[in-house]
């Protein structure tokens, strides 16, 4: 998944390997005033197994928050406004944040503990996570009595085909593509042609890809094993969509929904308003709360505007937070190293690794040696330090997260640990070599104040060697639309990605894939190598998760050493504040952020 206008966890694999310990963090920028013991614990315990629930512990109630009481409105500051409500077309986190809140899939993550770090992945509309006899290639769901959407309607197995397969149909292009490939048996983008048009032109799947037997029972069937599959439906990107009310590309912006809230008002760009939905039953659902009547958003506040309104903590901003804003550089060390911000500040590691990436379609770019100079060139400290340093961000050396198996803290080909301002001696020593000194590079940034900062500045590095940058900006809304367009203008351009669940198979998969590649997909690169495609086959047969583990390893350092169509940047931390008036309150490490399901206004 996305971040910075991009993904959350959708889910830990049950078979992932045990934790890996963490060395100190690399230093980037400002000196670090957080607990860098408790952030490493925290990476730590990411990368542990989530198991499956059965019956028993899917049924809702959600268990009550300490202390909560119903009634109140929550005010929301928002950096980005919503480029997509379609859940088939979200990977982003700021909205699957805000899709906890609307949308529900056939399973979910079940917090159980009351600080968000502990998880089981249960039945959501589903009266479990799953059952499987065939060691993952048969999987049957059957749906939960009285689930409804927002109209009223009753949720049923239609609606669950109908949502696998419109994925198909090309308009569905942001989301994740797991599910699809497996049903299809296919890597990359090949998968459309199972059901090219989706459900549109009266076409389906057949029973023998999909079952819907009854208006209750859902059949998933693989020619391969998935023993991931209860952690893919509850990806955000695989919610219930209703067949009846299914718009196409206008449900994007008004979608029929099944959570506990509902759009009241949506004005894209400006605000947005949640209000309950009459038409959710708290005893379906074990994941969700509906303690509040009202969630106002507004868009356009940035990290600085967004923090100097909950510190100040006057008006409706004492019962006001974010969903994905974090705290700004100037004020981060000031709000970890206060006693008295603790009972309304939230922090930890997120799944996510930053990377420059360096768009191979375009010829000039095919060039290993000024790939290679612009990896020695590229300074990393100015974007570390423009979202705050090292409370803010850990200097990246590959592209696996420590919140995942496979992690290696010694990993650094580009010395970017070392000396995280660049070499752009090096780099001016590649560039002679190619002839390509004064190369132009068109720098596609993100336009907010932090995109603006650390452009400059990695632009003014990549001088220094000898490039030739023009640095263009993009809208933060339309950010990731803008760069994963196979015709794009960018030469390089700045990317985050979180795994999907604690396994670089949602990693390399999705972002590396040659066959991937396609409008709207995520491999930003356009990298197209042989071996990284034919590794990817293998690798995913690997049933052992210690071994998988392993390999991606490998294959992570021949992308980032030798193919070098990405240069690693920085791995995510997040602090977030709310107002003295929110309550319940805590870092859920699934959500990668403040858990909008459980907040009160005291």
């Amino acid at each position: 998944m996305s971040r910075g206008g991009r993904h959350t966890y959708a889910a830990v694999s049950v078979l992932a390997a045990g934790a890996l310990v963490l060395t100190g963090c690399s230093e980037g920028g400002s000196k670090s005033g957080g607990n860098d013991k408790e952030q490493q614990e925290n990476a730590e315990r990411q990368q542990a197994a989530i198991k499956f629930g059965d019956e028993a512990v899917s049924k809702g109630p959600a268990a009550e928050v300490p202390g909560a009481k119903p009634g109140g409105t929550i005010s929301v500051l928002a950096r980005d406004s919503y480029a997509h409500l379609d859940p088939g077309q979200i990977y982003v986190q700021d909205e699957m944040a805000v899709s906890q809140l609307l949308h529900r899939g056939l399973t979910g993550y079940k917090s159980t503990s009351n600080d968000g770090s502990k998880h089981e992945v249960v039945g959501d509309l589903a009266t479990d996570s799953g059952t499987t006899t065939d060691g993952g290639k048969t999987w049957k769901y059957t749906l939960k009595d009285g689930v409804k959407f927002e109209d009223g309607s009753a949720i049923t197995s239609a609606d669950v085909r109908h949502t696998f397969e419109r994925q198909f149909a090309a308009f569905v292009n942001q989301g994740p593509p797991y599910i699809q490939q497996w049903l299809a048996d296919t890597p990359g983008a090949d998968y459309r042609k199972l059901l090219p048009d989706g459900p549109f032109k009266g076409k389906h799947l057949p029973d023998s890809i999909i079952e819907t037997p009854d208006d209750k029972t859902v059949v998933f069937k693989f020619k391969q094993p998935h023993a991931d599959l209860p952690y893919a439906l509850a990806m955000t990107g695989y919610a219930i969509v209703s067949e009846k009310g299914d718009t196409k590309e206008k449900y994007d912006k008004k979608p029929v929904v099944t959570g506990p809230y509902k759009i009241q008002e949506f004005k894209s760009g400006k605000s947005m308003v949640l209000v309950k939905n009459t038409n959710w039953d708290p005893a379906t659902d074990p994941l969700r709360h509906q303690y509040v009547d009202k969630f106002n958003i507004t868009f356009n506040q940035q990290y600085e505007d967004s923090t100097k309104a909950l510190l100040a903590d006057s008006g409706t901003d004492r019962t006001g937070v974010s969903f994905s804003n974090q705290v700004d550089a100037g004020n981060l060390s000031k709000v970890l190293n206060d006693p008295k911000m603790k009972s309304r500040t939230v922090s930890g590691f997120q799944p996510y690794v930053g990377q420059m990436n360096i768009n191979l379609a375009h010829p000039e770019m095919k060039d290993i040696k000024v790939r290679q100079a612009i990896a020695y060139a590229l300074p990393v400290t100015p974007f570390v330090r423009a979202y705050g340093g090292t409370d803010a961000m850990e200097v990246a050396g590959g592209i696996i997260s420590p919140t995942v198996t496979g992690y290696d803290p010694a990993f650094d080909p580009w010395g970017k640990k070392k000396k995280p301002a660049g070499d752009p001696a090096k780099a001016k020593a590649l560039l002679e070599e190619a002839g390509k000194t004064g190369l132009k590079l068109t720098f596609g940034y993100i336009n907010t104040p932090e995109g603006q900062q650390y452009s400059t500045a990695m632009a003014a590095g990549l001088e220094k060697a000898g490039f030739d940058v023009q640095r263009q900006e993009i809208p933060a809304e339309t950010y990731y639309d803008q760069v994963s367009k196979l015709d794009n203008n960018y030469d390089i351009f700045h990317t985050a990605w979180g795994a999907d669940w604690p396994s670089a198979s949602t990693v390399i998969p999705p972002l590396y894939d040659g066959r991937a590649i396609a409008e709207g997909a995520q491999n930003y690169s356009q990298v197209n190598d042989s071996k990284v495609n034919s590794e990817i086959d293998r690798i995913n047969k690997i049933t052992d998760p210690a071994k998988a583990s392993a390999e991606w390893g490998k294959l992570n350092e021949y992308l980032v050493k030798d193919v070098v169509n990405v240069v690693p940047t920085a791995y995510y931390k997040q602090t977030q504040i709310a107002g003295t008036k929110v309550g319940g309150l805590v870092y859920d490490d699934i959500i990668a952020g403040v858990d909008p399901r459980r907040l009160y206004v005291k």
